[in-house]
């Protein structure tokens, strides 16, 4: 990539054979080319592609004649994994607007710092939310908001009966007052059978403010344009198409769309004409299991957690895993145990990835058939990278070092933070992700781990995602977290946090299993067993809040 070339502004000739310029380009042509197919699946409901079609054009009319809103304009969408989200997004897209993804899960100051910041002037809203968005509405620019429940997209009946059952059997639809709101299902009435106006976008045009999850302080939009997510989604293709064909027919996606690595999947699903099955709730995983059976499952994306909660349920491990061709694992590091035990349980191996919001988000992945466990794999294509030291100097192959990327899917930087956007990224144009990394002779990266989470234990670094593997491969572990606290000894020393299945393990077993897997200053000096451990929203393990609670209990 042209160092002098601006940020998102470029779509790689050598990987665009389709010529798109931007995210409505992919989705007119498989909209048309796959009309028939099914898109995407949730409680019990498929759109075809040609139904997604259809179903976004009406949103975009509705927006185009119903509000002041204009191209550039930002507009909210605070979705789970429903049928909804993807006829939304394509619907704002078409009507020019800028998608501002937000978590389901966010409190009301969380909301109001988002919409804010964003300058978003709408909201599309599942109705369980509503109430947490009437209490911060007012210090927004939100002046359009739209409401959705479960069943909206599905037939009178099973609509009636299932928004019925959240409202009033799972009472998770709280009482609010929103009284300017429309209804989702009468905005797409409103607009059926329309075509919008064309609202050109270019390459260079921003499609998503993504906020980062804000682990180190205020959560942050990095700005991705059309640019970004096209190409990701192409180096994406790329990489997986080298598996074996039909790998994208029945895609289960656990992960919400709202984040963006299953977001950039779910494009590459499509571009493939491949069926995503949405999966509202991952965390109930008996619910998750029943959804599976029957399914002809040919890829999965998951994460290290997920993989292992599902290998310990029996009826997971009794699905039929013939027809699975490819898992993609990414979010947080994979420890050799799941990887082990999902190949075990499933017969496919796990290619695992590692990507930031700030790059679309892949920057590498195992690929198919040259998967190196312990691995994030290559670069993929059209992405460079260097690792470098404290003094900005490039590191010799094998050594540790932060690890810098440039390529086309690289965010064009912070929304209107241009201080933390310079800081970002190096004087030769790469962002400088954070991570600790080493390269292979051969190329391979492995993610030692985040530059934050390091250990330093009289004087040696210890990477807690060593210690968590290590500990993970004892068979009555079923996950563990290592995070440093203060130490009058040695600086820091290292707590262990511990999920297991056998109650009879103490706490000199899993020191005793250090010893013989760990060097002597990297065995943790506590070790703590918890029922469980405190998590993102998509399941990745929360260090951060681990090591508060230690603060607070120094304190108290």
């Amino acid at each position: 990539m042209d160092k002098d070339q601006p940020r998102g502004s470029m779509i790689p000739e050598a990987l665009n054979r389709r010529g798109y310029n931007t995210i409505l380009d992919l989705v007119a042509r498989v909209c048309t080319d796959h009309a028939d197919r099914p898109a995407f699946t949730s409680f019990g409901r498929t759109l075809s592609f040609g139904e997604l079609d259809r179903l976004a054009d009406a949103f975009a009319v509705y927006l185009q004649r119903n509000t002041d809103l204009e191209p550039g304009d930002r507009i909210a969408v605070q979705l789970p994994n429903i049928v909804q989200y993807p006829v939304v997004l394509f619907g704002a897209l078409r009507a020019g607007l800028v998608v501002v993804n937000t978590n389901p899960l966010y409190t009301p100051r969380e909301m109001e710092h988002q919409f804010r910041d964003s300058g978003a002037k709408a909201l599309v809203i599942h109705k369980s939310m509503a109430h947490n968005a009437e209490k911060i509405i007012g210090n927004t620019e939100v002046r359009h908001v739209i409401l959705t429940q479960i069943g909206d997209l599905h037939g009178c009946v099973k609509r009636t009966l299932l928004n019925a059952a959240i409202k009033y059997l799972k009472k998770m639809e709280p009482p609010f007052h929103l009284p300017e709101a429309v209804s989702l299902r009468d905005a797409l009435e409103s607009g059926l059978g329309q075509k919008p106006q064309p609202a050109p976008r270019t390459t260079s045009d921003i499609a998503v403010l993504q906020y980062t999850g804000g682990t180190t302080g205020i959560a942050k939009g990095a700005v991705l344009t059309h640019g970004n997510l096209v190409s990701n989604m192409l180096q994406g293709c790329k990489l997986i198409s080298q598996a074996a064909p039909g790998w994208s027919d029945t895609t289960v996606a656990p992960l919400p769309l709202y984040h963006i690595y299953a977001f950039t999947l779910s494009l590459i699903v499509m571009e493939n004409g491949g069926h995503t099955v949405l999966i509202p709730n991952p965390r109930d995983i008996p619910a998750f299991i029943r959804d599976l059976k029957g399914l002809r499952v040919s890829c999965f994306i998951g994460l290290n957690t997920l993989f292992v909660a599902l290998c310990n349920r029996e009826a997971f491990r009794e699905l039929d895993f013939s027809n699975l061709k490819v898992t993609i694992s990414g979010g947080m590091a994979l420890t050799h145990d799941a990887a082990d035990r999902w190949q075990e349980v499933t017969g496919c191996e796990i290619m695992e990835g590692y990507g930031l919001t700030e790059t679309s988000p892949a920057v590498a992945i195992n690929p198919p058939g040259g998967v190196r466990i312990g691995t994030i794999g290559l670069p993929l294509a059209e992405t460079e990278i260097r690792i470098i030291d404290s003094d900005g100097a490039d590191v010799e192959p094998g050594t540790p070092g932060e690890l810098c990327v440039r390529g086309p899917q690289v965010m064009v930087g912070y929304w209107h933070l241009e201080r933390d956007t310079a800081l970002a990224f190096t004087d030769d144009g790469y962002f400088m992700t954070g991570d600790v990394a080493m390269q292979d002779e051969d190329g391979y990266l492995r993610i030692v781990d985040r530059a934050k989470d390091l250990i330093i234990v009289s004087g040696f670094n210890v990477y807690p995602n060593e210690v968590e593997d290590a500990v993970c491969s004892h068979p009555d572990v079923v996950e563990c977290a290592a995070v440093g606290v203060p130490d009058t000894k040695s600086g820091e020393a290292i707590k262990l946090f511990v999920v297991s299945r056998n109650d009879q393990l103490g706490v000199e077993d899993i020191r005793q299993w250090c010893q013989e897997q760990l060097t002597r200053y990297k065995v943790p000096k506590v070790i703590e067993f918890t029922d469980e451990l405190p998590k993102s929203n998509v399941g990745k393990v929360l260090r951060r809040k681990l090591r508060d609670a230690e603060r607070d209990a120094e304190v108290a």
